[in-house]
């Protein structure tokens, strides 16, 4: 095998798993990161504005509706993974100005190497826990949109999952800016109520958005949370509602309270 070939494996210190890139036998230019034996992300090298995951095309669908189409962004993405997100605002978004936070230098290290971003990207890596780091950025940096992907499962770090970092990361948005968070719960959905809670007491508005049932709480998914600097756009339920993917559903307001409340 090359040596400049994607495929390999990296040891991570941090975790003690390994991390490991193959590639998408059903997708010509797809590659997928796995760590520890499960599937993490997957890459579209040659057409990153193709996003496999559904959740991460409903953060898409948020991110395009950020700003006007085509229009450059500050992002910053705090869990990095294989940068799918990244390379989606860099081919949606050109001239976007970009910091991915990893907590696992050797996972991002690994990522950079074997897959590496556009030509014309500017993406700015920090190495660090997510809470730490959005401290130690210059003071003046202000973001279009803050992406928050690190929950996995019921257990999430307390000091991230909490009112607190969710005022802090949103001392750092731009007046349009707005505060996404992937919520990857399990059935009765206990961290989505608890992170809808908190998200609230940080931003004006916050709405829910996934397929539908999932809202259901009999299920295991992933559950997209986005604040608002103001009242929610009215028009993005309509338009995040139509791009799905299929069956899609977004809560806000009264609707949101019974998740919420239950």
């Amino acid at each position: 095998m090359s040596s400049k070939s994607p495929a390999g494996s990296r040891f991570l210190r941090t975790t003690g798993q390994h991390a490991a890139i193959e590639r998408d036998e059903f997708t010509d230019g797809g590659y997928i990161l796995s760590i520890g034996g499960a599937e993490q992300s997957h890459v579209n090298l040659a057409e990153p504005d193709d996003i496999f995951y559904e959740y991460l095309r409903r953060i898409g669908h948020i991110v395009d509706l950020a700003a006007p189409w085509g229009e450059p962004v500050t992002a910053l993405h705090l869990g990095a993974g294989a940068l799918t997100l990244t390379r989606y605002i860099q081919a949606t978004r050109p001239g976007s100005v970009q910091y991915a936070v990893e907590l696992e230098r050797e996972l991002l290290d690994f990522v950079l190497e074997r897959l590496p971003m556009p030509e014309g990207t500017e993406l700015h890596t920090v190495i660090g826990d997510a809470r730490e780091a959005l401290a130690t950025l210059p003071p003046e940096l202000r973001f279009d949109v803050v992406i928050l992907d690190i929950f996995s499962g019921p257990e999430a770090p307390a000091h991230i999952a909490c009112t607190e970092f969710y005022r802090e990361a949103a001392a750092r948005l731009t007046p349009r800016g707005v505060l996404v968070v992937n919520v990857g719960d399990e059935p009765g959905l206990t961290l989505v109520r608890s992170q809808v809670a908190a998200l609230r007491r940080a931003m004006a508005d916050v709405a829910a958005f996934a397929e539908s049932g999932l809202f259901s709480g009999r299920y295991p998914g992933n559950i997209i949370l986005a604040g608002t600097q103001g009242p929610w756009p009215v028009q993005w339920t309509a338009a995040l509602t139509a791009r799905g993917p299929h069956p899609a559903k977004l809560l806000t307001g009264v609707e949101l309270d019974a998740i919420a409340e239950a």
